[in-house]
């Protein structure tokens, strides 16, 4: 490589290949390994997808320059395979195509297996605990019914977003890119979704499409972003669906159908509207809501807080729990939302929902004290400002749901702080063929006695 005299561009090595022997998995679905650049004397950080721990592999670059504090590869050629390497099922998976998915490549207990390693990974680094110390028994639990036959993925996505292309064909966009990979089906969708047929018609004029299929009803529903500027298309699917329509300022309107889908768990069905919140893998609302419960331990006439409620899911089986003579209370701060939960909560008397941001209407609220939390943040996490507030409750046990391990650990590291450890952990392979992971932690006064 040449030396220049001026600054090098941001990704002056992009196309450049490397042989690289493959270390540690890392968060966000790509491992980590290191190789000396020309003219350098210090190994740098590569994260390669696409590959295994133990591997040798061609990497080739797909970001960063020789001063970027780490460089993005694909591996492009596999020299020494790891005997938990499969061949992808899905045809669109590979360097460069779909980016939907990060472990087509990896058999599906090599999938959990490198999942346990992201999460005890970031609950040492963040949070300072060990597996043992979180609680957790260091496995992550298949839902039920994802085990397969070999070569075939478990259909499990019940909402997906496609892009579609300049020429109107629907797909799904590539790693860290606007370019749209075209696919004629996602081999994880599920059979609601795949049913309606996305991926043969023709979405001139449409940017996005994203397509629902309820768990336990036969509702389906699309949600349609135009172009600027283009008119919206006669939808026709090849399954019975409602149609919305999103405006130029993020607004979802109702075109034809129902505004809302109805979804089935814990025994109860739960209207979901203008595309909000709900679980994506059809099994998780009932896996989620059983461990939190179970962790929980709720009692009759105990006061509960569901933060990030959602349209109720949490706050609707504490309320069963905690009787009459108890009360729950839900913050969420989407709109709609919260008319869908104060909509499938209307028959507890004792159920509250209020509007707002968890960091400001928490303290409007003028609650002192709280027998039992649930929280289950966005993928950022709670942050400090909220868990400090939620300890200064003093709640007896509090449950806290997230879909991201380093959020969880960052936010364990500060129930720490405030006088909160866990207890018991768990963690569920939700996002099967994907990096990501839900965690349920129990977390009770450090105080207390195990």
């Amino acid at each position: 490589m040449q030396h220049r005299s001026k600054a090098p561009e941001a990704d002056a090595l992009v196309g450049e290949r490397y042989e690289v022997e493959v270390g540690p998995v890392a968060h966000g679905g790509h491992c980590i390994a290191r190789t000396v650049l020309p003219g350098h004397d210090r190994p740098q950080v590569i994260f390669v997808r696409h590959a295994l721990p133990g591997e040798r592999v061609v990497a080739q670059i797909t970001e960063g320059g020789p001063d970027s504090r780490f460089l993005r590869a694909d591996a492009v050629e596999v020299l020494e395979a790891s005997p938990d390497r499969v061949e992808a099922p899905c045809p669109f998976s590979g360097p460069g195509r779909c980016g939907g998915c990060d472990w087509q490549h990896a058999a599906p207990g090599a999938q959990r297996r490198l999942k346990v390693q992201v999460i005890t990974e970031q609950l040492e680094r963040l949070a300072h605990l060990t597996p043992e110390e979180a609680g957790w028994d260091g496995t992550v639990e298949p839902a039920p019914g994802d085990k397969v036959a070999k070569g075939e993925v478990p259909t499990w996505r019940t909402r997906v977003q496609y892009a579609v292309d300049a020429e109107g064909h629907a797909g799904l966009r590539r790693h860290r890119s606007h370019e749209v990979e075209r696919v004629d089906r996602c081999l994880i969708a599920a059979p609601g979704v795949s049913e309606l047929g996305v991926e043969s018609r023709d979405w001139s004029g449409i940017a996005s499409v994203e397509a629902i299929a309820a768990t336990g009803s036969s509702d389906r529903q699309v949600i349609l972003t135009p172009r600027p500027g283009a008119r919206l298309p006669i939808v026709e699917l090849d399954r019975p669906v409602s149609v919305l329509r999103v405006d130029e300022q993020g607004g979802i309107h109702r075109v034809h159908g129902r505004g809302f889908v109805r979804e089935r768990a814990i025994d109860r069905t739960w209207r979901v509207g203008s595309g909000g919140f709900w679980q994506v893998h059809p099994m998780a609302a009932g896996l989620l809501v059983e461990a939190v419960m179970q962790g929980l331990m709720p009692r009759k006439g105990e006061t509960a807080l569901d933060l990030y409620c959602g349209v109720g899911l949490f706050a609707g089986a504490l309320a069963e729990r905690v009787g009459e003579t108890g009360a729950v209370l839900g913050i969420e701060s989407g709109k709609r939302a919260v008319e869908d939960a104060r909509h499938n909560l209307g028959d507890f008397d004792r159920v509250r929902i209020e509007q707002g941001k968890v960091e400001s209407a928490l303290p409007r609220t003028g609650i002192t004290e709280a027998d039992l939390v649930v929280l289950d943040p966005p993928r950022t996490g709670a942050g400090r400002a909220t868990v400090e507030h939620v300890a200064s409750l003093g709640p007896r046990r509090i449950a806290y749901v997230a879909c991201d391990p380093a959020a969880l650990a960052r936010d364990l590291g500060y129930f720490a702080e405030a006088g909160y450890a866990p207890r018991r952990l768990r963690a569920f392979d939700l996002f099967p063929m994907t990096h990501h992971v839900e965690c349920v932690a129990i977390l009770e006064p450090a105080t207390k006695d195990a």
